[in-house]
């Protein structure tokens, strides 16, 4: 009598074991799946990515919030790499080739100084680390 008993028992025991580590592999109910269409591109996505373009995005950049697809320093390099009109820089993820403008050794020396004047004076909170900076 005993053993029948016990042997009863022991079914019950593996059986309730197996649907217990059974739940492991079940997904979870409110598991939510990051998906790529929660990504906003920048405002010059598939537009003109010159100079000007990035004057415009540096003007409305905020140094202390948070760097997003919309915030962020056009100017800034990572790697020695300058980020696309979304601010995503090459080897990441939704990484965009932009469309350039017109160089010439005229047009680059106009750059020239205003990054020279961009560096002299920086903006209120822009320094290595702010919120707003990849590094």
């Amino acid at each position: 009598f005993i053993p029948i008993i016990t042997a009863k028992m022991m079914k019950v025991t593996v059986a309730l074991a197996l649907v217990a580590s059974a739940s492991a592999f079940v997904p979870a109910t409110n598991m939510r799946v990051s998906t790529k269409l929660n990504f906003e591109y920048g405002e010059y996505d598939d537009k003109m990515w010159d100079n000007d373009a990035k004057k415009e995005v540096y003007a409305k950049w905020d140094p202390t919030a948070a760097r997003s697809s919309m915030n962020f320093n056009p100017f800034e390099t990572f790697g020695g790499n300058s980020p696309d009109a979304s601010g995503i820089f090459p080897g990441e993820a939704r990484y965009k080739d932009p469309k350039r403008g017109d160089v010439s050794y005229a047009i680059m020396l106009v750059e020239k100084a205003e990054i020279e004047d961009r560096i002299a004076n920086p903006k209120a909170g822009e320094e290595p680390g702010c919120a707003g900076c990849k590094n």
